[in-house]
């Protein structure tokens, strides 16, 4: 199985990519709902979580794990590959989100001047402008925090005024840096994309992360047939959370187009 662990709600927007771009596969999603969000956390909280969520993913057979949270993948990603994946799981593979969108993004963009909205942990821990100054050190970079759109996503108000209007003002300072990419970097973000690309105009792209997610996953397993061997085919996907609330259930069986069935885990 490919495991997908998320600090809530918004992993689900890579785990619909994934199923469109790789249907063979068998899916088991893990949302931290009982804790969430990630954002306003302490470096060392996010590690601990993340460790107990990818622990509890491989411990259930998946063979690779996808960080789809991108405050876990900025805060706890690479210690957890460097450090606790050889000595727990040396033939087990974890892979975040930051890396696969940053490529695309120096890739597409026109004039080389970047926007990144994010929460205030991916933000301030400065990855995404690590990365990106890593492929090209000559890009125009400028980050926005965006504190209250993960609760207002979670809550399921993704078509209410107030949504709307508060991610217009945290856009606004990027839109007068005139960039020309936006990179959202937190997966819950994509449920807004049309708002966001909407509200960005047609001189800047918004890139669209799930898939870009899914498309680089489909690369890398391509390129590594040890790791794709060990993946479980079949559609019986699983979605477990640390607490189950109505609201995930809604807005999780209206993101997806179906109904499915929670489970209950304790990390």
């Amino acid at each position: 199985m490919i495991g997908i662990f998320d600090s809530g709600i918004g992993g689900l927007t890579v785990v619909k990519a994934i199923r469109r771009v790789l249907p063979a596969y068998q899916l088991m999603y893990l949302g931290d709902t009982a804790r969430t969000p990630y954002g306003n956390r302490s470096q060392e909280k996010i590690y601990e979580f993340t460790v107990q969520a990818v622990d509890y993913l491989f411990k259930q057979g998946c063979g690779l794990v996808i960080v789809a949270c991108n405050t876990a993948s900025a805060e706890a990603l690479r210690k957890l590959q460097q450090e606790w994946l050889p000595i727990h799981y040396p033939d087990r593979r974890v892979l975040g989100v930051i890396r696969p969108v940053v490529e695309v993004a120096v890739s597409q963009s026109r004039y080389g001047r970047l926007g990144v909205l994010g929460t205030r942990a991916t933000v301030n821990s400065g990855a995404y402008e690590r990365e990106l100054r890593a492929l090209d050190p000559k890009l125009k970079i400028w980050q926005a925090a965006a504190p209250l759109l993960v609760p207002l996503i979670e809550e399921g108000w993704l078509k209410r005024p107030e949504t709307i209007k508060i991610a217009r003002l945290y856009l606004r300072e990027l839109k007068t840096k005139k960039i020309d990419t936006l990179i959202l970097g937190c997966t819950h973000y994509p449920m807004l994309h049309k708002k966001f690309q909407s509200i960005c105009g047609k001189n800047i792209k918004v890139l669209d992360v799930a898939t870009i997610v899914a498309e680089k996953l489909k690369d890398y397993l391509n390129r590594h047939p040890e790791t794709e061997q060990r993946l479980v085919k079949g559609t019986d996907h699983r979605f477990l959370v640390t607490d189950i609330t109505d609201i995930f259930a809604k807005t999780a069986s209206v993101w997806l187009g179906e109904d499915i069935r929670l489970e209950k885990v304790n990390l």
